[in-house]
């Protein structure tokens, strides 16, 4: 019986940071600014937060091309400041929480029933974002990016668990956004109806700061 199922990571899970991008910086002003490009720079110490972008999911396929593996549609990120140097420069923020919403995932692996939870392990991860918007999310020093993704089957609920050294994503000032796209984890541990690669993709818009978005400079 077929299923569609999420398992994200990010983990990607699972993590990351603030939005934005590329186009249009702000030499002189914070890397991270509130409300506009070259706008109010972000403190240290502030709550950064961004659920997925309004009608996107977040998926974990077993190859980079394919449509095998868990989609969620509910998941959020939640990132403290820990530095913003002028820029161009680079920022640095704590990855405190990534969630996924078990309810809101499904799998359309061969063999599995549903979801019944994914959690992201081993934070809290550190974040850096460029100027140029490049996003980097990196484990603790001996630890290692992970997720944990338990399967509801006909034989009981299997647990899955996979792994990553670092993710690369990239923000956009467009829409304050923070993206994803086939980054790769390697099973850890699991049956076999956990696959033996995981290529996660998602996008988290908007990135905001007591609710006023996020952007790079």
């Amino acid at each position: 019986m077929r299923t569609r199922s999420l398992l994200a990571l990010a983990g990607t899970v699972t993590a990351l940071t603030l939005a934005a991008a590329v186009p249009a910086s702000a030499d002189g002003a914070a890397v991270l600014t509130t409300g506009a490009v070259g706008g109010t720079a972000a403190a240290v110490g502030d709550t950064l937060t961004a659920p997925l972008a309004t009608g996107t999911s977040a998926t974990l396929y077993s190859s980079p091309t394919g449509t095998s593996g868990v989609t969620c549609t509910s998941s959020q990120f939640t990132a403290t400041v820990a530095g913003n140097p002028a820029a161009p420069g680079t920022a640095t923020e704590t990855v405190t929480g990534h969630s996924f919403n078990a309810s809101s995932c499904t799998s359309n692996v061969t063999g599995v029933l549903g979801v019944s939870a994914i959690t992201v392990d081993n934070l809290p991860y550190t974040a850096t974002v460029a100027s140029d918007g490049t996003l980097t999310v990196s484990p603790a020093g001996g630890s290692t990016v992970q997720t944990t993704v338990k399967l509801r089957t006909l034989l009981g609920t299997v647990t899955c668990v996979y792994r990553a050294p670092a993710l690369t994503g990239k923000a956009d000032n467009g829409d304050s956004s923070i993206s994803f796209t086939n980054q790769q984890f390697t099973k850890f541990s699991g049956s076999s109806l956990c696959f033996a690669n995981g290529y996660f993709t998602a996008k988290y818009a908007p990135v905001t700061d007591a609710g006023a978005r996020v952007y790079v400079n």
